[in-house]
């Protein structure tokens, strides 16, 4: 007998969930929340009037931003979709979702601060020790301080290397922005019409019903040109006296194996 575990995706928490318990300790969507978190964004949060709507905190927007384009996710949208269907995205966002829209807006208002923030944040997960912050790969050579005899060498070196990451983060942003001037909704959610549970299930029935249906069809088809082939094999051989060569015609499967492979449904209204 076979023995599965529950599947279960009705019944909500007795308390609320957490979103610290969400990742392990060494995930890199920690980091750099932590890294952010000792960021100076005071320009940034001054920029807000303070009135109207609660506003997206920027340690919030910029955490999805470095993360994202740290991990190669540029598109807003992909963003937006991301803090909900990524554990690790959800944490950052502290399980909040801002909307394609609002992360556009603020990397297009504050690109500059953008910029010179992520390079701090590049160059101090090198000096933290971290070799790669998603896919940005960086440079693992030790600097010397400057109280060292190699101290004009290694101040040589790290500003060859902030050169660099600011390069690298001109690119990310371009990016990013070409993304957003080619995005379009891209299949992931479900139309209008089959937001509701109840209007999915009853269209993916009436879907199910039509594409069964046209497998009877093509059954009944099938099976009246599979007996046509064999009434006429059979006729040629009273005709010649001889047993008809080849292998005869195969039947068609029947409709309980199911729809075949290029029977589908259009979901629009027909």
């Amino acid at each position: 007998m076979s023995n599965f575990r529950q599947v279960d995706r009705e019944t909500g928490f007795l308390l609320p969930p957490s979103v610290d318990e969400w990742l392990p300790e060494r995930h890199l969507a920690r980091f750099v929340v932590e890294v952010i978190e000792r960021l100076d964004l005071s320009a940034m949060v001054k920029a807000y009037r303070g009135s109207g709507s609660a506003s997206y905190h920027p340690s919030v927007l910029l955490g999805l931003l470095v993360y994202g384009y740290a991990t190669r996710v540029f598109s807003s949208r992909q963003l937006e979709r991301a803090t909900y269907d990524s554990v690790a995205f959800r944490f950052i966002a502290a399980n909040d979702h801002p909307d394609h829209d609002t992360i556009a807006t603020f990397r297009r208002r504050f690109l500059k601060e953008i910029e010179g923030l992520f390079v701090q944040v590049l160059m101090l997960a090198r000096e933290a020790g971290v070799l790669k912050l998603g896919t940005v790969a960086l440079d693992g050579t030790k600097v010397h301080a400057n109280a060292s005899r190699h101290s004009a060498l290694s101040y040589e070196h790290a500003s060859k290397l902030e050169a660099q990451l600011k390069a690298e983060v001109k690119e990310l942003m371009a990016l990013a922005e070409a993304a957003d001037c080619a995005d379009v909704p891209d299949g992931m959610s479900v139309p209008e019409e089959l937001a509701r549970r109840e209007q999915r299930l009853a269209r993916i029935a009436a879907a199910k019903a039509k594409i069964e249906a046209r497998a009877k069809e093509r059954f009944a088809r099938e099976q009246a040109d599979h007996e046509a082939k064999m009434t006429a094999r059979e006729e040629n051989a009273k005709k010649t006296g001889r047993k008809p060569g080849g292998r005869p015609p195969q039947p068609p499967q029947p409709p309980t194996a199911g729809p075949g492979p290029k029977d589908q449904v259009n979901l629009t209204d027909e």
